[in-house]
Formats: structure tokens, C-alpha cells, sequence
């Protein structure tokens, strides 16, 4: 079944599921995508960052891909991100072919000017085909590559086939501010903007005129209320939620070990069996084990959701 890419709501950008020798856990690929779609999020992301694209192999790459669009009643992003534009042409290709919804590129980490960028994304979108739905990640903490409102706003006005940004820049909001500022006086078209970061700039980012989210964190049924209510005009209620969740958000954002508390909240909650992660991998020692049990406990005072299972 194929989808278009929707464009509001909660994308969860799903882990790679592992057993403890390394080789992908299949039984949790389909726990996991049922968890996502169960927890009311719009459409799942694969392949991304988190779900460690960068350690897989091709073949199970696409047997990922096959596996999720299969089980899926949402649709779903695959991450296609490569160094060279034919393993991403040929990503992007197999995705498609699979019922993808759309594909997401980053920039690679060696662009430095505007120009660059621009063309960068100009040859991507050549080489994947101008039919192909994609998103745009600008992520500068992690890449390294700085992408301005006003770049946005040309390739986004270069490429009809862009119909998202996945916005993670910090600071950004300002950058949220600038792109809708330039919608609303007519110079840009209407495309959806979801915002990553873990969730850590959630409580704000809808008011200056996010869509949603496309992250992470190991609440995606937190996410989707969080932004239900914000919709509908709830903000005390909002950002209480927020506030709830928020020690937590912080913690996983360690730089190094954000992956290993995902995929140990992701266990705790009973989504896969295993919080393994593909060698090389930093994992939890037993005291973050401990700390992040810790948080998970007292979130449950006042949220159920965050018992363990």
C-alpha cells in the first residue's frame, strides 16, 4: 500500500531493532512498527540517524524497508543518505518500488557554502528522479552544515518534489519564524515542517509554526498528544505535559548515549526485546540504566505510560 506524506502530526524515526550477536531482531522490526502506528503517530521514518543506516549492510537495508511498508497502515520515510549519489539513486529506487512513502536527505558533511548546498540538493534530486517525494533534514549539530532560512526557502522554491523539512537546528526557532514569515507574504509555496532534537524544543516550536514532530524519543503517544493539544489551543496543558517528560528529554540528548536510552526506554515499554546496538555502539552502564529507570519511575506518578512493562 502506498501513502502520500502527510503533512502534520508525529513521524517517529524508528530504531534498528538488534539481538545481542548483532544481526537484526525481525519479530521486534514488526513490534516496533506496530508500537509507532499503535501510539498514534502520523508516519514512521526508517533508515534514519537513529535507526544506525550507516551500519547496515544494503541487502538489509531493504529487507528493512520491505518489512516495515509491509506491516505499516501509516506511511513511511526511508532514510537514503549516502556519500554518492548511485547508492542513494538506488536506495531511493527500492524504496519506492516497496511503497514508500517518500524518501529524507541530509546534506553530506563536506558542504560549506550556499552555493554548495544548493547544488548539492540540486544533483540529489536529479539523481532519486523529480517524481520522488523527499524531505529535507537540516540537522547542523550532527552534519556540520549550516543551511539558512533563505537557502531553505530556494531549494524548497527549486524543487516541487520537496514536500518537507525536517527542521533540527539549534537555536531554530527564529529559522520556524522566518520560513512561515516568507509563506505567509506569498514568496514560498506551503510545505510541512516537522522538528526533531529529540523533542527537546516541542513545547514551543508548534507556536511558531511547526506541524509536528519527527523524532525519537521513546514517547511517540506523549508526542502525538502533546501535539493534539497544542492544535487545539491547550497550551497550559501542553506544555504540563512537556514539563513532565522533559528530564528525560534532556538526558537521552548526552551526546554519545542518546541512542542507547532510547533504545532502553524503547525495551522498558515492552516495543523490542532487545537494547542492543550494532557494534561499534556506546551502551548504558548500569548506573545510567539505573538513573534513566529513575526518571521513567517518577514520570509514571503522573503518566502511566511510562511503567514498565
Amino acid at each position: 500500500m502506498t501513502f502520500g506524506i502527510a503533512s502534520k502530526g508525529v513521524y517517529a524515526i524508528a530504531a534498528t531493532p538488534f539481538l545481542k550477536d548483532g544481526t537484526i531482531d525481525f519479530n521486534s522490526v514488526d513490534s516496533l512498527t506496530d508500537f509507532y502506528q499503535d501510539s498514534g503517530c502520523t508516519g514512521i521514518t526508517i533508515l534514519g540517524i537513529m535507526g544506525e543506516a550507516p551500519k547496515l549492510e544494503p541487502e538489509e537495508s531493504r529487507a528493512i524497508i520491505k518489512r516495515v511498508v509491509s506491516r505499516a497502515r501509516i506511511p513511511v520515510i526511508v532514510g537514503v543518505s549516502a556519500p554518492g549519489f548511485a547508492g542513494m539513486t538506488s536506495l531511493a529506487r527500492s524504496a519506492m518500488d516497496m511503497g514508500a512513502a517518500g524518501v529524507m536527505i541530509a546534506p553530506t558533511p563536506a558542504l560549506r557554502t550556499d552555493e554548495q548546498i544548493i547544488a548539492y540538493f540540486a544533483g540529489a534530486v536529479e539523481a532519486i528522479g523529480v517524481d520522488v517525494p523527499w524531505v529535507l533534514q537540516d540537522y547542523p549539530l550532527t552534519l556540520n552544515v549550516v543551511i539558512s532560512a533563505a537557502v531553505i526557502a530556494k531549494i524548497i522554491a527549486n524543487h516541487p518534489s520537496c514536500l518537507m523539512l525536517k527542521h533540527e537546528d539549534w537555536p531554530g526557532l527564529e529559522k520556524i519564524s522566518k520560513l512561515r514569515a516568507l509563506q505567509n507574504a506569498g514568496e514560498l509555496r506551503p510545505f510541512s515542517i516537522l522538528c526533531g532534537n529529540g523533542g527537546m524544543f516541542l513545547d514551543f516550536e508548534p507556536e511558531r509554526g511547526a506541524d509536528g514532530a519527527m523524532t525519537g524519543y521513546g514517547f511517540p503517544d506523549m508526542l502525538t498528544e502533546l501535539v493534539s493539544l497544542f492544535a487545539q489551543g491547550k497550551r497550559d496543558e501542553a506544555h504540563d505535559l512537556f514539563d513532565l517528560h522533559l528530564p528525560l528529554i534532556r538526558y537521552e540528548q548526552q551526546l554519545g548515549i542518546g541512542l542507547a536510552v532510547r533504545k532502553h526506554v524503547l525495551m522498558r515499554r515492552g516495543a523490542i526485546a532487545c537494547d542492543a546496538q550494532r557494534k561499534p555502539g556506546q551502551m548504558l552502564s548500569a548506573t545510567a540504566k539505573a538513573e534513566v529507570d529513575y526518571l521513567l519511575s517518577r514520570i509514571a506518578r503522573h503518566d502511566s505510560r511510562a511503567a514498565f512493562r
